[in-house]
């Protein structure tokens, strides 16, 4: 049986799943949220875990049942990746924090890899919220777990709010020029390393 391995870019304020939550439809006076219908009309593919309405980026879809419980397993630390927009500019301390794990609620994060880096991209449509004589910066974040809201309360807990988040990769899979919005569908070189790296992955 063939199936199908899809990465989507997705947008801002777009629900990680195909139909509307059950209590969160909009008031009379705004629209309801656009879900992932409104961009891929690939029948009987489902995300492999998600991403908050408020982050944008990275999403993998299969209709791969198998594929996608082994993918979501929280014993499954594939690392992925995240382009964070803070308020103010961490300091050394800060990243250490970060770097070794932080107190978030009733748990430790585990250790990650973060660097103030300079990227690319579009500004968000609508734009993040600005406040007058306070900079921001840009994190790369890679973590190998991925717990609900984790990077946001990560960098809250060492005080520099998250203004924006994107998932630029997951494991070996990359964003790369996919403009939010767009999906495609992986590459057999992709599927090829996809496939070897759950078999490699005991549970």
């Amino acid at each position: 049986m063939s199936y199908r391995y899809l990465l989507f870019n997705k947008p801002y304020d777009v629900l990680s799943q195909f139909s509307e939550a059950t209590g969160s439809q909009a008031s009379s006076d705004s629209p309801p949220p656009r879900t992932l219908k409104d961009y891929i009309a690939v029948p009987g593919v489902y995300p492999v875990g998600r991403l908050d309405r408020d982050s944008e980026g990275l999403l993998l879809l299969t209709d791969h049942g198998w594929m996608q419980h082994r993918l979501s397993h929280p014993r499954f630390q594939h690392p992925r990746t995240y382009w964070v927009q803070v308020e103010r500019v961490p300091d050394d301390s800060a990243l250490n924090q970060l770097r070794q794990g932080v107190a978030v609620q009733d748990y430790k994060t585990r250790p990650a890899q973060v660097q103030l880096i300079e990227p690319m991209l579009l500004p968000r449509d609508p734009p993040i919220r600005v406040r007058q004589h306070i900079p921001t910066a840009w994190l790369e974040m890679i973590l190998t777990e991925g717990r609900n809201r984790q990077v946001r309360r990560m960098t809250a807990a060492v005080g520099f709010p998250t203004l924006r988040l994107v998932r630029v990769s997951i494991a070996h899979l990359q964003l790369g020029s996919l403009a939010p919005g767009q999906w495609r569908d992986l590459t057999s070189e992709e599927l090829t390393l996809l496939e070897r790296l759950s078999a490699n992955q005991k549970l």
